[in-house]
């Protein structure tokens, strides 16, 4: 069917293909031309592809024939003979040939030489076909089903060529099986990268492993025009194909005494070691008796050419991983002496190690028994403290019922509120006794800050205390002078007062001069005297007053002390859950802190008197390891013992 419609402003072509009877469903094909420029499509190719489309399946080979008088009508490399494949295409008229070549051509006008003419003519119009709209539905989908087709197809010809009998029929079939290798190769040649295709197919490696000589010559005669069209192939491929490959042109040469395949192998392996030296390689650790093999079973045979080219290969390759090798066994022999000798140096080293095993297992498991000691105790002291319990509340009881006894009826309640209110007051003493704690616990990093902070201002304080003094003491310090201009200004105000007031001023000073004389005057021996006796009595008051002034700073100092020294043992102090009697005894005698106290100022004042003279120098070579004395005596004086700041 064939419609004319237009579409943005032109006009468009459709020819839309019935469904076939071999199951082929065509696409509508666009042909987008100008109403002012057509392109001209050859009537032949528009008659052919309404011819194939009214056919049935089995007419449509015999039809497609007619595209290679279509193509041989055109010049090679023309214009004309580009458009007419581009037309071929268009009209699906290649897809017809490639999918009509997986047909049983048993029953087909022509037989198996129609197939082998029709993978001809796909190969013909695939090579140098330019492609304009959707390349990649041709490159990626078309070329590689061609090839497989193609391949499909040599295989059937191979299958029905090896029970052939008359030379009639295996010299048709094998005439037809090279027209369908030409054909890969030309395809090949037109598309390089098909070559990986056609060594990874299936189909290939099963042509390549018949046993049959004519087919095993044709299919490695296409193995070498592939590796000449493209050299590199055979690194593309994967391990496992390429070694298949390999695999059988070795079985070749080792299976068969036949000159043409021996010759075709090696040739082959030729070229495969001359493209790369890491396939060279290859074929030397793989096959190590190869060079063995080629020299006692193929010279002489006609082609020693090639035949010591490859040897002379193999054997240079040999020699470099032969001395690979060696130097290989050289690094093992070495690394197994180094190996050994650590093995024995270790195993001298071994009753060392055991001993120390030993050492440490026993140590460890008297950990860990002193552990179950440690559990056992607390557990029997937990039972006694139980067992004390339950005495102590029978004796309780008992008491509480012999009182009863004792008390008369009228008392009885007033004995009992009486034990409530000490009950109470037990309660809540040890209820207070237990906030209290877990409030010291709870305020103890508190309390841990806030005695660096005082620490740190402390010697801030300290310093900058230090900072003054030397201010204040400095010899360099000079005493401000008035300028000229400042003592001009303050004469001036003076001589305008003088002037202002001269009289007053005047009799002020009389006034002051005549009250000294009559002073000096009235004073007697015996008024120096009362004077000089009560200024000693006031000395007398004030030294007293500041000696007990001093005892109660004294007093006052050491009960700071007291306190500092019970804060920090309480902090480093261990928990009731974890305490002992060592704990208790510590906190009962006053000994433990006056001891470690004094432990402190020794180690400061070891540190003090052990540093280098250069740093007791001046101040400002302090380092801060280093404490003053003034520092030492606060830190001596600090200490408390029995109530009294020692």
């Amino acid at each position: 069917m064939h419609l004319r419609i237009w579409r943005g402003g032109r006009l468009v072509h459709l020819y839309i293909y019935p469904r076939l009877d071999i199951g082929h469903l065509l696409q509508p094909v666009e042909i987008l031309s100008y109403e002012m420029k057509p392109l001209p499509v050859d009537p032949r190719i528009l008659s052919l592809a309404a011819q194939v489309t009214e056919s049935s399946g089995q007419d449509v080979p015999g039809l497609l024939l007619k595209l290679k008088d279509i193509l041989t009508s055109a010049l090679p490399g023309s214009n004309e003979l580009q458009k007419i494949k581009q037309d071929l295409y268009y009209y699906d008229l290649v897809q017809y040939c490639l999918f009509v070549l997986k047909q049983d051509y048993t029953g087909v006008l022509g037989g198996w030489t129609t197939a082998a003419q029709l993978a001809e003519i796909l190969s013909i119009c695939c090579v140098g076909l330019e492609v304009k709209e959707e390349p990649e539905e041709f490159f990626n989908k078309l070329l590689p089903s061609a090839v497989d087709n193609l391949l499909f197809l040599g295989r059937r010809l191979e299958a029905l060529f090896s029970p052939a009998v008359k030379d009639e029929e295996r010299s048709e079939f094998s005439h037809n099986f090279k027209t369908v290798t030409d054909a890969l190769c030309r395809l090949c040649e037109g598309h390089v990268q098909l070559t990986v295709k056609v060594l990874q197919n299936e189909q290939f490696q099963q042509l390549l492993k018949t046993d049959d000589i004519e087919i095993s010559t044709v299919t490695m005669s296409i193995l070498e025009k592939i590796l000449k069209i493209n050299t590199t192939v055979l690194l593309e491929l994967p391990e496992k194909s390429l070694h298949c490959i390999l695999d059988e042109l070795v079985y070749k040469l080792s299976s068969s005494t036949n000159p043409v395949i021996g010759s075709t192998a090696i040739k082959l392996l030729l070229l495969i070691t001359k493209s790369d030296t890491q396939l060279l390689m290859t074929l030397v650790l793989r096959y190590k008796g190869l060079q063995t093999l080629l020299s006692k079973q193929w010279t002489g045979k006609g082609f020693d050419r090639n035949l010591n080219q490859l040897m002379d290969l193999l054997y240079s390759e040999n020699y470099k991983v032969g001395k690979t090798q060696r130097l290989q066994q050289a690094a093992c022999l070495i690394q197994a002496a180094w190996r050994g000798y650590q093995t024995r140096k270790r195993l001298k080293q071994l009753p060392k190690a055991v001993t120390t095993l030993q050492r440490n297992f026993r140590a460890k498991r008297e950990r860990e028994l002193q552990i179950l000691r440690k559990q056992k105790e607390e557990e029997d002291l937990h039972q006694q403290l139980h067992l004390q319990r339950q005495r102590a509340m029978r004796m309780f009881h008992e008491r509480q019922l012999t009182m009863l006894e004792i008390v008369h009826a009228g008392q009885v309640d007033k004995h009992m509120l009486e034990i409530k209110e000490k009950s109470a007051l037990t309660i809540q003493r040890y209820w207070r006794a237990f906030k209290t704690r877990r409030n010291f616990q709870l305020q103890k990093k508190s309390l841990q800050q806030y005695k660096a902070a005082v620490i740190l201002q402390r010697a801030v304080l300290r310093f900058l205390e230090k900072q003054r003094k030397r201010r204040a003491y400095s010899f360099w310090k000079q005493s401000r002078s008035l300028s000229d201009e400042e003592r001009l200004s303050l004469q001036q105000k003076v001589d305008d007062h003088i002037r202002l007031h001269p009289l007053c001023h005047l009799n002020l000073v009389i006034l002051a001069y005549l009250s000294l004389q009559k002073r000096a005057s009235e004073m007697s021996e015996e008024m120096s005297r009362e004077l000089h006796h009560q200024a000693q009595e006031n000395l007398a008051k004030y030294l007293l007053r500041r000696s007990q002034d001093h005892k109660a700073e004294q007093h006052r100092e050491a009960l700071l002390a007291q306190v500092h020294t019970d804060v920090d043992q309480l902090m480093c102090a261990a928990s009731l859950t974890e305490s002992t009697v060592k704990d208790l005894n510590d906190f009962v005698s006053r000994s433990v802190p006056v001891i470690a106290k004094a432990k402190q100022s020794h180690i400061t004042m070891l540190k003090y008197t052990q540093s280098p003279w250069w740093k007791k120098i001046g101040e400002e070579f302090s380092d801060e390891d280093v404490i003053s004395e003034d520092l030492l005596s606060s830190e001596l004086g600090a200490l408390f013992i029995g109530g009294s700041k020692t």
